[in-house]
């Protein structure tokens, strides 16, 4: 059997089609699952309104379904319940199954309006989860950082140094603030120890920027006028097209950094930025700022600065710290311990 590069190239485009009818297949069933629950919730609720059935026909139902259809899940009680609540949370907004919600898997869905008590913020989850390609778990992460509250709240001055559309692209993809309690560090952690936790924990730390970066580089190395600059962290952004620069702060927002970034976007610019690319973007992430101080830092400055905060793993509050046992006390139980060596 031939193996030379034709056919070779004949297989991967026959592999990728195969992939893309799976793909097509498993979002057609998934969109006609949900259009199926749409109809059973909405029925089951117009029983119970109209005091046909009390609250045991849940119950009936369940055991009836499964013996009709044995070899088909999501029949359980406590599924029945959820088709119920998921009808009765959007029928307020629509008719029919909203696009966005009939487009993520149930379990997404369950999990929305397990989290979500407001129909425009479970909307915008369903977006973002089509958006991102957000699994279970990353979707509850984001819920958990409130990704909905800080997407889009970074302070930046992208009206006026970015033409229209780019500027509102670049808007949405930073957010304030950036979530970095998975990296394990106290509020006081430096700079190098939260980039060095940054690169162990480098596939988080791109979930938590959002779709579309790309990693470049660390303390990526820059050369001006035979002089060596390090840049923190250095990215590329898919959707935006363009590198973004990362100035990581460990304190609170000066607004000294801004001169020192813009620089920095200047010689990426020049000596990375190809002729297609968007201009260089830059991030200032930082403890915490003053809004003002940061607005007025960025006013006239010509290249595209955002300026947003991070938290880490909230220290524990005084009132807890009393109730917590002393290293001494510590010591003096591990001495009496029956497991003493």
């Amino acid at each position: 059997m031939t193996t030379d590069i034709h056919y070779n190239n004949w297989l991967k485009s026959v592999k990728e089609k195969i992939i893309s009818a799976q793909l097509k297949a498993a979002v057609t069933v998934n969109k006609q699952l949900l259009e199926l629950y749409w109809d059973l919730g909405k029925d089951i609720t117009q029983k119970q309104d109209e005091a046909i059935w009390g609250a045991g026909i849940l119950e009936q139902l369940s055991v009836d379904l499964k013996l009709a259809f044995p070899d088909m899940k999501g029949f359980s009680r406590r599924n029945l319940y959820a088709i119920k609540q998921w009808y009765g949370f959007y029928r307020i907004e629509s008719e029919f199954v909203p696009q966005p919600v009939a487009q993520i898997p149930w379990g997404h869905n369950r999990l929305i309006i397990s989290k979500i008590r407001n129909i425009e913020e479970a909307l915008f989850y369903c977006k973002s989860t089509l958006q991102n390609g957000w699994n279970r778990d990353q979707l509850e992460i984001a819920i958990k950082n409130k990704y909905y509250e800080a997407k889009g709240k970074s302070i930046t001055n992208f009206n006026t140094t970015l033409p229209d559309v780019q500027s509102q692209l670049a808007i949405e993809s930073l957010k304030n603030p950036y979530n970095l309690d998975f990296l394990g560090l106290e509020n006081d952690a430096l700079e190098r120890e939260i980039e060095d936790a940054m690169m162990q924990h480098l596939t988080r730390f791109l979930v938590e920027l959002g779709k579309g970066f790309a990693f470049v580089g660390r303390q990526y190395a820059i050369e001006v006028s035979n002089n060596e600059y390090f840049i923190d962290l250095l990215f590329y952004h898919l959707q935006l097209r363009c590198f973004v620069v990362i100035e990581l702060k460990s304190g609170k927002f000066k607004p000294e950094y801004t001169g020192k970034l813009n620089f920095y976007l200047s010689a990426i610019d020049s000596q990375l930025k190809h002729p297609q690319d968007q201009p260089t973007i830059g991030l200032i992430l930082c403890k915490y700022k003053d809004k003002v101080e940061a607005e007025y830092a960025l006013r006239d400055i010509q290249k595209p600065i955002g300026v947003s905060e991070y938290t880490l793993t909230q220290a524990l509050p005084e009132k807890f710290k009393s109730q917590l046992p002393t290293v001494e006390q510590i010591e003096k139980q591990l001495e009496n311990s029956e497991f003493k060596g």
